[in-house]
């Protein structure tokens, strides 16, 4: 039995940069919402930015998420 080691360290690479990534953008989604939660305590207001910014957010982790289970569940091919 051979095993490819190149390719290995390959899929090891890509699974946690894509990992550190999502974690990443996630953690930019929460910081849209307390900058909302922020400006509402302040003046009573809203933020729309910090809407914008966590649903785009929340929306490329869904994306990411989605896409993951496309390429594992075969009857989507």
């Amino acid at each position: 039995m051979s095993l490819d080691w190149n390719a290995l360290g390959e899929v090891a690479a890509v699974s946690v940069g894509v990992t550190v990534g999502v974690v990443a953008v996630f953690a930019l989604g929460v910081l849209g919402i307390a900058q909302v939660e922020t400006a509402r305590e302040q003046d009573g207001g809203t933020h729309a930015l910090g809407i914008a910014q966590a649903g785009l957010c929340f929306l490329a982790c869904a994306a990411v998420v989605a896409y993951g289970i496309y390429l594992i569940v075969p009857q989507f091919h």
